[in-house]
This record gives C-alpha cells, structure tokens and sequence, in this order.
C-alpha cells in the first residue's frame, strides 16, 4: 500500500513539474498572418514579466520553443514572436538570408512588426499568469536587432536583452525614444559586430543617455547560445560556457530592471 501510495505521488509530481505550455498566438496585419507561441509554466499562477521574445533568423521553429521554455521557467510568460508571417519557416541560410532582408532593409517594418507583437503580449494578460507592469524583449542574433529596435520606437517597457544580435541602426537619434534598461552580449570575436559597430551603438547610446551596458564575452564568436550551431567551424559556434555567463547576465539584468 506504500508502495502505491509512494508511485502514486511521484507521478502527481511529474505532472506538476511538466507544466510547460506552448500556446498558438495569431495575429494578422496588413494582410499577413503571423503565428507565435506563448510559453509559460501554468503550474504557477503568480503574475510574472511578460518577455516578447525574438529568435534567431530561422523564425519561430522546434528548437526556438525549446529555448523559450528554458528561459521562461516559472519567472516569465514569453511571446515567442514570429516576425515573417506564418508561411515562411526558413530551414536553410539561404531561406534565412531571404527571410530576414526585408526587414534589414526597412527598418521602420522590423520596429512595426516587433512593436505589434509587444501589444499581442499585452492582449493575452487574463489569459495567462502576465504582470503587465512589468515587461522586457529579449532577441537572438536577428532577434536582438528587432528588440533594439523596439526599444528604439518608444516601447514602454523596463528592459531589452540582445545575444549576439547586430547593433547597427538606420537612426541613431531614435535611441532619444528608448525608455527600457539596454544589455547588449556579444562575442569579442564575432565579425558580424565589427569595432566600428561597437563603438557607433556606444555613442548612440551615451548621446540618448540611455541605461545600457555591452558585454564582450572573450573567444566567443556569432551564434554563442545556439546549441544548433554545436561544433560549426567559423563566425557562428555554440559556446556552453559563454552562453551559461550570459544567460547569468540576463537573468540579474531583468531581476534588477523589474525591481524584484
């Protein structure tokens, strides 16, 4: 009878602990429609931050999830945020480099895009455990470009966190607009964030005085907390080490911009 007992109650805890949800969020505008994914551990019905969440430049896939679920945890309600529209799930650079050059190249379209799924967040509040007092972007390589550039439209929001994400931007003069806490982690050797890049995002910033730090995170190259990119040779290579000290960072970063 113990015994059932005992099994008993570790299966109840294996249910409790496999909480996470994965929920479809849809949205069209101007005539496209775009299919993101809200994650959070519904075992946990305290309000927490809300974080629109950008992934790298292969869109909103399996493996996106699966980081977004880390992430989230029981600290945050992610929007997993599909900024092609539902139609385009690049699987190769080539699909990814065509995905993303409209939206290098009108910068006003990634703000619009990454700015409607920031109100999709919003919208879901009610619906899911989201303190809305309390609401941050987080982006991975493509990604930490749109959630700069939300920051840079005026976003009211606490904080922005970009993993070697370009830091370029069409107007520095926007960074006046910013009201979130800027972190920026990059690789010291990626060549996709030239020193000249670096030093234009710092002066951008100081000029705006805004909040903001830019972590070099030494040896580490593009695609640092992509476990996909494991092994690849080049500027775009998973490194366990770096990416555990920047998810570190993050962590500290927003417990302190959501004053916990």
């Amino acid at each position: 009878m113990r015994s059932l007992v005992l099994l008993l109650l570790l299966g109840c805890t294996g249910a409790a602990n496999a909480a996470m949800v994965a929920k479809p969020v849809q949205w069209t505008d101007n005539g496209t429609t775009f299919k993101s994914v809200l994650v959070y551990d519904d075992a946990v019905t305290t309000p927490r931050p809300g974080l629109v969440m950008v992934p790298n430049w292969y869109g909103v896939n399996d493996m996106a999830i699966a980081k977004a679920k880390s992430i989230a945890g029981k600290d945050y309600v992610i929007l997993l945020t599909d900024m092609y529209g539902g139609s385009v799930r690049p699987t190769t650079d080539a699909d990814a480099t065509a995905a993303v050059k409209p939206l290098y190249g009108d910068r006003a379209l990634m703000r619009h895009r990454v700015t409607r799924a920031l109100d999709e967040l919003k919208a879901q509040a009610g619906k899911a455990p989201i303190d809305t007092t309390r609401l941050g972007a987080l982006g991975f390589c493509f990604g930490g470009s749109a959630v700069l550039d939300l920051a840079r439209s005026g976003a009211n929001i606490a904080a922005v966190v970009t993993f070697h994400g370009l830091l370029s931007t069409d107007d520095p003069s926007l960074a006046r607009n910013i009201k979130a806490h800027v972190l920026a982690l990059n690789g010291a050797d990626d060549t996709n964030v030239p020193t000249e890049q670096k030093v234009a995002f710092e002066s951008e910033m100081r000029d705006a005085k805004v909040d903001w730090s830019l972590v070099d995170y030494g040896g580490a190259v593009h695609c640092f907390t992509e476990k996909e990119a494991t092994g690849k040779p080049g500027n775009c290579r998973y490194d366990e080490r770096t990416a555990t000290r920047a998810y570190k960072a993050m962590h500290a970063f927003l417990d302190e911009s959501f004053h916990k």
